[in-house]
């Protein structure tokens, strides 16, 4: 009969899961093949549903406070105002030397007994003139430091009296209050860039109160900026000297708010809210979409991981692995991984199916031979029963050890390590073992390999691997003749090794090539007692081979003529990198 036909293929599965490892609804009550659990543990679990959901949140969370840092920055424009507090100061500083300049041609008079003087009348009267125009407060300090004119106190007839500009009546709407209001809230939490002294003013002002109008008694142009309390912006004076033929007759003082740097900085500011609000609303909308093609997804994953849970039948995983991002990577594993487990229940069924029949074939021996036994009394009869007892004991104890194997085999696949194996000195070890140990009516293992393929080193268990020639090997043995060769070769394949085993038995029948690697598939020579192999050689061999990412595969040798001389088995390994 066929060469190799010691043992099929069917890939041993492990023991089933517990419930808690399963990825399927758990309906009340046991099921077979699952171990009980507690009570929680078979309760149906249900997938909590967020209207908004938590990795949604997060996104637009992270993206709003990105914009809403950036848009902070923005609006301190501590470096923009500074540029218009010095701009303004230089502005008050060149009005400053032309009323200084006019003051000291048109209202100084040349005394014979006090020399050059300043008139305080005419001063006062061109000052007004001057500053009229330009919205800036403006105060003349003679020579001693005394107040002489101030361009916001009247002098009449009567009493004095003090001019104040009054706030323009507000036309605004409540919409426009409101904006205004958040604006000024917002502007308070921003921080300050610089503080200033507080700005002071007394009844009856001197030049020694103000730092910048004595430095301009000395002969040098001064300013200072100050906070006004009354306001809340600030006030910026500038004090220039008043000078004939470089001899100080005076100081002249202006000062302005800072109405106008605020309204620039508000107009700005407003117009980078909207910017921002324009921005925030993209920005949401952007999230929410991005949060969608993320959470979305993610949502009916699980959910259709959930309906999954303890189905009988079998439930579909959306595919998205078109999107080629990680969570098409992860609907591939997922659609992987549930093929996987609905293989391995397949397995698990037809596994538990195949060993129940091949353990109830001995077993009904066994008990037809013990109850006859119990029956006769010749000794002779008695002895070959006993002979029949015993047959179908080794036989169910070699069928119950290899059943042992193939079922721990994928465990231990998954958990060892692999290593660098060297296919030639394996080989060669099972040669030597071989010929070291032959019978002379055994056949001869020739092992062909070349000096040039000595170096075949691949990835795997190196006990295994010694297992899958062991076996592929033993069966050639068991159907060659006496003092016939098998021939053991090894070479490398491209970025794999390929081992092959020929020997020159009766071959295989063509519609048995693939058949002979099931499970519990077992056909032996003529003459073979019956039993003696349990079918899962060339089972296990092509578990360890699929494990290690390799191909085995089985075919007959033919002469010139077409005619079948043996059988030939082919082990192909990814060599090491």
């Amino acid at each position: 009969m066929a060469s190799g036909i010691d043992t099929a293929t069917v890939e041993p599965a492990p023991a089933p899961a517990s419930p808690s490892n399963a990825v399927a609804e758990v309906h009340p009550g046991p099921r077979a093949g699952l171990s009980h659990g507690s009570t929680a543990d078979r309760r149906p679990r249900t997938v909590r549903r967020w209207s908004v959901s938590p990795l949604t949140r997060r996104i637009l969370a992270v993206n709003v406070l990105a914009l809403a840092l950036l848009a902070g920055g923005f609006l301190y424009l501590g470096k923009y105002q500074a540029s218009l507090i010095g701009q303004q100061i230089e502005s008050l500083k060149t009005q400053g030397e032309v009323f200084a300049a006019a003051l000291g041609e048109g209202a100084v008079l040349d005394s014979v007994d006090e020399g050059e003087i300043l008139l305080p009348d005419l001063a006062r009267q061109m000052m007004r003139r001057l500053v009229e125009p330009t919205h800036t407060r403006a105060r003349l300090f003679d020579v001693r430091g005394d107040i002489i004119a101030d361009s916001r106190i009247l002098r009449g007839p009567g009493d004095t009296v003090q001019v104040h500009e009054l706030q323009p009546p507000e036309q605004e709407g409540a919409v426009v209050r409101l904006a205004n209001r958040i604006y000024d809230k917002l502007l308070s939490v921003l921080p300050r860039h610089t503080s200033y002294p507080v700005y002071h003013e007394s009844a009856s002002p001197r030049a020694d109160e103000y730092a910048e109008v004595a430095r301009a008694l000395r002969g040098e142009s001064g300013f200072a900026i100050r906070s006004d309390p009354q306001t809340g912006g600030l006030i910026f004076s500038v004090a220039i000297p008043i000078q004939r033929y470089k001899q100080v007759l005076g100081a002249i003082m202006l000062s302005a708010g800072s109405a106008e740097i605020e309204e620039e900085l508000r107009t700005v500011r407003l117009e980078l809210l909207r910017i921002f609000g324009v921005a925030l609303l993209v920005t949401v909308l952007l999230s929410f979409y991005l949060a969608g093609t993320i959470a979305r997804p993610i949502r009916r994953l699980a959910a259709a991981a959930e309906r999954a849970r303890g189905r009988r039948a079998r439930v579909e995983i959306p595919d998205f692995t078109r999107r080629g991002d990680e969570i098409g990577d992860l609907s591939r594993s997922l659609r992987e991984m549930t093929d996987a487990l609905w293989q391995r229940m397949n397995a698990i069924e037809s596994f538990a199916a195949d060993v129940a029949h091949e353990i109830k074939n001995p077993l009904s021996s066994l008990r037809s031979a013990v109850e006859t036994a119990a029956r006769i009394e010749d000794p002779t009869n008695q002895r070959r029963l006993m002979a029949v007892i015993l047959s179908d004991v080794q036989r169910l104890d070699r069928l119950i050890t290899d059943i042992s194997d193939a079922s721990r085999l994928d465990a231990e696949l998954g958990r060892l390590e692999l290593e660098p194996v060297d296919i030639a000195a394996m080989l060669e070890t099972l040669a030597d073992v071989h010929e070291a140990t032959r019978t002379d009516a055994s056949p001869h293992l020739v092992l062909a390999i070349g000096k040039s393929e000595r170096e075949l080193v691949v990835p795997g268990i190196e006990t295994r691997l010694s297992q899958v020639f062991r076996n592929i090997i033993g069966n050639a043995i068991s159907f060659s003749a006496p003092l016939s060769e098998i021939r053991l070769a090894a070479r490398h394949d491209g970025r794999a090794v390929l081992v092959t085993v020929e020997d020159e038995g009766p071959g295989i029948p063509e519609e048995k090539l693939t058949a002979i690697f099931d499970r519990f598939y077992t056909e032996r020579p003529l003459g073979e007692q019956f039993g003696t192999h349990s079918g899962l050689g060339l089972s296990i061999s092509k578990q360890i081979v699929d494990a290690h990412r390799g191909s085995i595969w089985a075919e007959n040798r033919k002469d010139a003529s077409g005619t079948t001389i043996g059988a030939r088995f082919s082990v192909r390994l990814p060599a090491f990198a």
